[in-house]
């Protein structure tokens, strides 16, 4: 799951402040000689990227820590608003861009997908006696995550009474336990986490709606760090890295088999 709100709120002073609109991204040759990569995250989609305490870590931050020590470089960490971070790979503010991006072909007019470091698909989370299915939401109003493959997703479910959009999921999760949405449509493994923590909470997981390849992000051409970050990728596949945290924050493999 993400935070509750209220935690993720007292953490925006911290998270912010890790935010420098002096970085720029680099080609490889730049960032080997500089000898660390600037990375960006969101730091509240827990399990993939989260803070504990004032330590940034989670699932993708270890993944990303894990490709870079492979490629012989340091990284260096920047949090920005999910829905600000294509703009900044855009604008060369940093080098790449880890957290959740979901592939879509809007996305990928602006920046470069690498190879994914995870699957997964937008589920459905609703109360036990409530709309499960894609089917069942006719009628019915679903929260989500502004800017998100599952927004996208979400507007082409007919039948619909109305989509209402929340910067963060844990506004989402706290509106659905509110009572002020029917459902939410997000992250399957975030969704499997967040019940997980409130087995109380009288949420259920439903169906899945659409499957999905997640990846980091880069500017567009940057074609040798691409090259790069795909090498450092498989390496930390082969061994064993990535199957280690996949079980450390899921207790299951989320590769794309």
């Amino acid at each position: 799951m993400r935070f509750t709100a209220k935690f993720a709120a007292a953490l925006l002073p911290l998270a912010f402040a890790m935010i420098t609109g002096t970085a720029q991204a680099r080609d490889w040759n730049t960032i080997k000689a500089a000898g660390t990569v600037i990375a960006v995250t969101e730091g509240s989609f827990y399990p993939f990227n989260y803070f504990e305490g004032s330590k940034l870590t989670g699932f993708e931050v270890e993944i990303a820590e894990a490709v870079v020590k492979k490629l012989g470089l340091n990284i260096e960490w920047r949090v920005v608003p999910f829905d600000a971070q294509v703009a900044s790979i855009r604008q060369d503010r940093f080098d790449f861009a880890i957290a959740s991006h979901g592939y879509t072909e809007e996305r990928a007019k602006s920046v470069d997908f690498t190879n994914p470091h995870y699957c997964t698909g937008g589920q459905i989370a609703a109360p036990k006696d409530g709309a499960l299915t894609a089917a069942a939401l006719n009628g019915h109003t679903v929260g989500v995550q502004l800017a998100t493959s599952y927004y996208d997703s979400a507007k082409k479910i007919p039948g619909l009474k109305e989509l209402k959009t929340y910067k963060a999921d844990p506004e989402v999760f706290s509106a659905l336990k509110a009572k002020k949405i029917d459902a939410w449509i997000s992250d399957k493994w975030l969704i499997k986490a967040t019940l997980d923590k409130n087995p109380d909470a009288g949420i259920v997981a439903g169906e899945q709606v659409f499957i999905e390849r997640v990846s980091a992000i880069m500017r567009k051409n940057n074609k040798e760090l691409m090259e790069q970050f795909n090498r450092g990728l498989a390496e930390v596949v082969k061994d064993g890295t990535y199957a280690s945290l996949s079980q450390k924050y899921f207790k299951t493999d989320v590769s794309c088999r």
